[in-house]
């Protein structure tokens, strides 16, 4: 009976020890991964569940491999109601992942305007850097979005900060390129919109001084 029992067991060590035993993986069963998973998957209960128990940090923890926060997920999907909610949980605007990118750099990438306003209000910074040394302006300039940029301007960004990669600013990129010159403009005016023309105001701009 003993050998039998030896030999099964060196049998089960050796189908695992091969992949043919399944083995669930611990981070399935630790309260970050079903935590994230039901952010994921919308599940506003089992969420709650986990915030709410005392002492609990988990609104910021990271997913293992990419570093997404739950901020992340729910900003990637253009979702204000949940990410209104992890942010009045306490969710931490300024996490960054592993690229060093935060959750106002991926809204801004993602044009997602509400979003960014959110985290703004929130206290995101507005001129965090992901590895590249680009601020979300610098994003919002690359992709000719002229919302952002006024959004994050009136928020305080910084146009003169430079990247690591090129060593160009927001206004710089902005000025290096011909058909951004509406977004130049927005970043000379700080964000602010263009004065209207008093009526019967001739424009004269662009053709010189009138004989």
């Amino acid at each position: 009976m003993l050998l039998f029992r030896n030999k099964s067991r060196a049998l089960l060590i050796a189908a695992v020890a091969a992949g043919l035993v399944a083995q669930p993986a611990l981070a399935q069963f630790s309260d970050s991964y079903n935590f994230l998973k039901a952010v994921d998957e919308r599940d506003g209960a089992a969420a709650q569940k986990y915030l709410d128990e005392p002492g609990s940090v988990i609104v910021n923890t990271k997913r293992d491999g990419t570093g997404e926060t739950a901020l992340h997920i729910v900003v990637a999907r253009r979702d204000e109601t949940w990410l209104t909610y992890l942010l009045q949980k306490g969710a931490n605007p300024n996490q960054a992942d592993r690229k060093g990118v935060t959750p106002l750099m991926l809204a801004t990438q993602l044009g997602f305007a509400e979003g960014a306003a959110r985290l703004i209000k929130s206290k995101a910074s507005v001129d965090a850097t992901n590895r590249s040394g680009e601020t979300p302006l610098i994003r919002a300039v690359q992709l000719r979005n002229p919302e952002m940029v006024r959004l994050l301007l009136k928020a305080g960004a910084n146009p003169d900060k430079r990247d690591a990669v090129a060593g160009l600013s927001a206004r710089e990129y902005a000025a290096q390129d011909g058909r951004n010159s509406a977004i130049l403009g927005i970043i000379e005016r700080g964000g602010q919109a263009e004065e209207p023309k008093k009526s019967g105001e001739l424009d004269f701009s662009g053709i010189g001084e009138p004989k």
